[in-house]
């Protein structure tokens, strides 16, 4: 394969994830009216989702370190189509949290082998600036996401906004069964035992470089995911702002995301990965503490929140790239299974902000703010001790 397929199969296979969980926050009030369900049942459409995305990964990993990533690229995105069909016809909030479900667990394949084989082509540093590369083609898509999803909300309602996302899925399935060619160069037939599963996740989550780099992705995602699950419902129904207004908002928050994934490139030239890291911690806690600051002060409003979060975005657009690689950077042999832990790290840190959400949402903006405001200060606690104390294996 060449590099530039390569970098179009990882924006697709890493972008299905901000398409699922973008593309229907505009519909996600609708939504909830359409079906007479509660805001946190709602909100658990997503972090339910992400809870199986997360967990399913456990699976996935070690069966592509087994089979390869092919096979499982094509069930994953097989399984993603068929429930997002599912979901757009969904009669019932149960009925749509079954279909989200399933739908989570095939991604969980999905994004898992993107991330996997970066490291079956690259080495770490490598494998850092080669996902920067994919994820600001993330970038571009979750750009597109929230504003389409906006306008098809607002022309033919949410159905039809989760409707899009099997056609997204269905094109990316056509697009690896031609084109995709197998990373994985020798599968490990040993990958499935139990025992040897058992050593290998053992030896994955007792190493230092697993621990600094799966941490941080997952406190700058728990930020992201606060304010992905929260957003729609503050701007929309507490400060009125239109589905459509709300999404180029959101295009302007993946844009702050994709400039970020450019940064990480220049500095990683520049600084390396760790230094790297350290200024994506000042981005994070500088956005973090802002937003926190403005809102003691009685400062409210769209804008208030809304700048200081694209500071925020640039930090995580940093934090990401690194992050994802140099979890799995150590394990050339066992790619899957780190990439697997390291996913769901960060799916299960989504969960319980989304859980916490669901539970503390107040009618006022407080409490996405403050879950903003504290992964802002976990993220850059980890960027400046754990990633820079680190003997980085290259």
């Amino acid at each position: 394969m060449s590099g530039a397929f390569v970098v179009l199969a990882l924006s697709l296979l890493l972008g299905i994830q901000p398409v699922t969980t973008d593309l229907y926050l505009p519909a996600l009030p609708s939504l909830t009216h359409a079906l007479g369900a509660s805001v946190g049942q709602a909100q658990l459409t997503l972090s339910g989702l992400l809870l199986a995305f997360g967990c399913s990964q456990l699976v996935w990993g070690p069966v592509s370190d087994r089979f390869g990533r092919k096979p499982v690229l094509l069930l994953g995105l097989s399984i993603y189509t068929l429930a997002a069909v599912g979901s757009a016809f969904a009669g019932t909030i149960d009925t749509l949290l079954a279909w989200r479900l399933a739908q989570g667990a095939a991604m969980g394949a999905v994004v898992m082998c993107a991330r996997a084989l970066v490291r079956d082509l690259y080495a770490p540093e490598a494998g850092a600036r080669a996902i920067s590369k994919g994820l600001s083609g993330l970038g571009v898509i979750a750009c597109l996401s929230i504003p389409l999803g906006g306008v098809v909300a607002e022309l033919w309602g949410w159905r039809a906004a989760l409707l899009t996302l099997a056609v997204f899925g269905g094109g990316t399935l056509a697009l690896i069964a031609m084109r995709f060619e197998e990373t994985l160069a020798c599968p490990d037939p040993r990958a499935l035992r139990p025992s040897a599963l058992l050593a290998t996740w053992m030896g994955i989550v007792r190493h230092p470089q697993f621990i600094a780099f799966a941490l941080l992705a997952m406190t700058t995602y728990a930020g992201l995911f606060t304010f992905l699950a929260a957003s729609s419902f503050v701007f929309i129904t507490l400060f009125g702002v239109t589905k459509v207004h709300y999404g180029l908002l959101m295009c302007l928050m993946a844009l702050a995301y994709l400039v970020g994934t450019f940064l990480c490139r220049a500095l990683l030239k520049r600084l390396g990965v760790q230094r790297t890291v350290v200024v994506g911690g000042a981005l994070s806690l500088a956005g973090g503490g802002v937003m926190a600051a403005l809102a003691w002060s009685g400062v409210a409003g769209v804008w208030p929140i809304m700048l200081p979060m694209l500071l925020y975005m640039l930090g995580h657009g940093i934090h990401q790239p690194c992050g994802q690689a140099g979890a799995v950077g150590p394990f050339p042999h066992a790619a899957g299974a780190a990439s697997a832990l390291s996913g769901c790290l960060m799916m299960l840190s989504a969960f319980a902000v989304g859980q916490w959400l669901g539970a503390s949402m107040d009618g006022s903006a407080q409490p996405m703010i403050t879950g903003i405001g504290v992964s802002a200060a976990v993220t850059a606690a980890v960027a400046w001790g754990l990633v820079r104390r680190l003997r980085m294996q290259r």
